[in-house]
C-alpha cells in the first residue's frame, strides 16, 4: 500500500537535492507515511500526483478500465479523495471515464504522440536558454554529475532512469522563471511517457550524452547552445520513436 503525505517545495534551490526538493511540487515521493485523516493533508492532491507517477512508470495500465476500489486500497485513501484525484486526471487529459464510469488511462496514438512532441521542443528549447541565465551553475553541476554517473552506471533501474529525467527537464523548466510554462512541459511530457511505456534501450546512452550537452551549455552560459542542444534532443527521440513504429 502506498501512504500519502503532503510535501512543502523550497523555492530557489541551490544545489541538487534541493532541486529535487523543488520537483515534489510536480512529483511526490511513493514512500512517505500519513493519516488520511491528519490534519491539512491534501489527500486528493497527493493521490493525484501519485497516480500521475504510476502512469509514468507503467503501473498502471493503458486502456483498461481502472478499479476505484483496488487503486483506494493501492493509495490507501477512502473513494472520496480518490474520486477528486481521477476527476483532475480527466480534466488535465491524462485519462477518460468509460460509459459505465471506470477510469481509462488512454495511450496516446503515434500521431498525438509526435504533436506532443512538436510542442515541446519549441517549449523546452526555450526553457533551456532561459535557464543558460538562471540556473545556478553549481546546481548544473552537480546534475550533470548524476547523469554521468547514471550513464557509467548503465543497468539501472527504471524508476532511476525517470528520476533523473525528470530532474534534468523539470530543473531546467522551472529555472525558466515561468511557473505556468514549467508545468505545462512537465504535463506534457507525462503524456508523451504514456506512448510506448516500454522505453527504447537504444536510447540510453544517447539520451544521457544529449543530457550531459544540454547541462554543458546551461554551465557555459550559451542560451543558444541550449536552445539548440534541447531542441536536438527531442527531435532525436521523435526520430527514434518514429523509426520504431514505422517502416520509415
Amino acid at each position: 500500500m502506498i501512504s500519502l503525505t503532503k510535501t512543502s517545495p523550497t523555492v530557489g534551490a541551490s544545489s541538487a537535492s534541493d532541486a529535487e526538493s523543488d520537483l515534489e511540487a510536480l512529483e511526490p515521493s511513493l514512500t512517505a507515511a500519513v493519516s488520511d485523516t491528519a490534519d491539512g493533508v491534501d489527500l486528493a492532491g497527493d493521490a493525484y500526483r501519485i497516480l500521475l507517477e504510476m502512469i509514468q512508470l507503467g503501473r498502471l495500465p493503458m486502456d483498461k478500465p481502472l478499479q476505484e476500489r483496488t487503486l483506494a486500497a493501492t493509495l490507501g485513501i477512502s473513494r472520496t479523495p480518490l474520486r477528486e484525484a481521477m476527476s483532475r486526471l480527466i480534466g488535465g487529459g491524462f485519462a477518460i471515464r468509460t460509459p459505465r464510469g471506470q477510469l481509462m488511462v488512454r495511450e496516446p496514438t503515434l500521431r498525438q504522440y509526435l504533436q506532443i512532441l512538436q510542442i515541446r521542443v519549441l517549449l523546452e528549447g526555450e526553457t533551456a536558454a532561459a535557464a543558460a541565465t538562471r540556473l545556478d551553475v553549481q546546481q548544473a553541476k552537480q546534475i550533470l554529475a548524476q547523469v554521468q554517473a547514471l550513464l557509467v552506471a548503465r543497468n539501472t533501474s527504471k524508476e532511476e532512469n525517470h528520476r533523473i529525467d525528470n530532474l534534468v527537464h523539470d530543473t531546467i523548466a522551472m529555472a525558466s522563471g515561468n511557473p505556468l510554462m514549467a508545468q505545462t512541459v512537465h504535463d506534457l511530457r507525462i503524456k508523451a511517457r504514456c506512448f510506448d511505456q516500454n522505453a527504447a534501450p537504444e536510447r540510453f546512452a544517447p539520451s544521457c550524452q544529449e543530457h550531459m550537452a544540454i547541462l554543458q551549455a546551461i554551465i557555459d552560459r550559451d542560451p543558444d547552445q541550449a536552445r539548440a542542444a534541447m531542441q536536438q534532443h527531442l527531435e532525436n527521440a521523435r526520430t527514434g520513436h518514429v523509426a520504431r513504429h514505422t517502416s520509415i
